[in-house]
């Protein structure tokens, strides 16, 4: 995929040197070409009282997948009811332009993730098992880029493994240790599907398999693509288990359980506000008009949202309004 696709490069284990020539690229064909101001009648709720941003005028990006877009809505408004101009120019083409545009001061603020931060943006071949020691690494590493890393949220879209909640009726797993128990005990049991690059990958299956102990036969290994995976989990019995991410809307929607990492085996992409440091110098309230919204994203929010946008059809823009309205961030006019 290009270094200007939003699925696949929000950071899923790029290396150095792959962010490296994508960043070439973007330079060249993917900047900020478009936007408009945000037009919301908004104003405080429980944050933005006495409108401390008025007279300022501030650009929100985002990537192009509905989760990003709606985090990227949710600052724009927040931003707005404070009293702020509000240029919106979210759903960006792949995570490369977006940043690039934060440390260029092209856009001011978005969320980002910090597996993709630590790893594709900053080089490092190895996470940081702890989220919030990964979190301060990113933070003070990205100071020197102009970046300013805002405290994050519990909300974690990272790679896991899901089984329909019928069919787990049966075996009662809980961890992937659950799973590698079984996997000794039935092999046979113990079918998955997975994309075809998580297939291959040291920081997917196979890595996964080896951390766990596990060694599933080639036969119960079956690829496709990343949208079927979730239906064949859900609806037959071909794949008892699913590769999956955990704040997918699809998730819920389909009734699937996620399995609990218990070793902490894959990074951890926790969703934080970034700001380019200029601009939190010049309008340090951006940082407690936005903290208490990121203590709010859950990765159980992020799944019913993102089911809103990619289940149900909704507007990415007016699902974030209606949450922040719903929980007294902002009201209407």
């Amino acid at each position: 995929m290009g270094p200007c696709d939003g699925r696949r490069t929000r950071g899923r284990l790029l290396r150095a040197l792959a962010a490296t020539t994508a960043l070439a690229s973007a330079l060249s064909g993917c900047g900020l070409k478009s936007g408009s101001p945000m037009a919301d009648e908004v104003r405080p709720g429980s944050v933005g009282r006495g409108r401390p941003l008025e007279g300022a005028s501030l650009t929100v990006t985002s990537k192009n997948f509905s989760e990003n877009i709606i985090l990227g809505q949710m600052i724009g408004l927040v931003l707005k009811a404070a009293g702020a101009e509000v240029l919106d120019r979210t759903n960006l083409p792949g995570s490369i332009s977006a940043r690039e545009a934060i440390v260029k001061g092209d856009a001011d603020t978005m969320y980002e993730y910090t597996g993709t931060g630590w790893i594709t943006y900053l080089g490092h071949a190895r996470p940081i098992p702890d989220p919030t020691q990964q979190w301060r690494a990113v933070r003070d590493e990205d100071r020197r880029n102009g970046v300013t890393w805002l405290p994050q949220s519990t909300l974690n879209n990272t790679y896991a493994l899901a089984i329909s909640r019928k069919n787990n009726a049966e075996y009662r797993l809980r961890t992937l240790s659950d799973v590698a128990a079984l996997a000794k005990r039935n092999p046979s049991a113990v079918t998955v599907c997975v994309e075809n690059e998580f297939a291959s990958r040291d920081d997917g299956l196979p890595g996964m398999q080896k951390a766990y102990g596990m060694s599933l036969p080639a036969g119960n290994i079956k690829k496709m693509d990343a949208g079927i995976i979730y239906t064949q989990v859900s609806q037959s019995h071909s794949c008892l288990l699913g590769e999956v991410y955990t704040t997918d809307g699809r998730v819920k929607a389909m009734d699937l359980e996620v399995l609990v990492d218990d070793k902490h085996f894959f990074p951890n992409y926790n969703a934080a506000p970034v700001v380019h440091t200029r601009t939190l110098e010049k309008y340090p309230q951006i940082a407690r008009l936005l903290d208490p919204l990121t203590r709010k994203l859950t990765t159980e929010v992020a799944q019913e949202l993102n089911a809103k946008v990619d289940v149900e059809g909704q507007d990415p823009h007016q699902v974030a309004k209606d949450w922040l309205i719903r929980e007294g961030f902002i009201r209407n006019g």
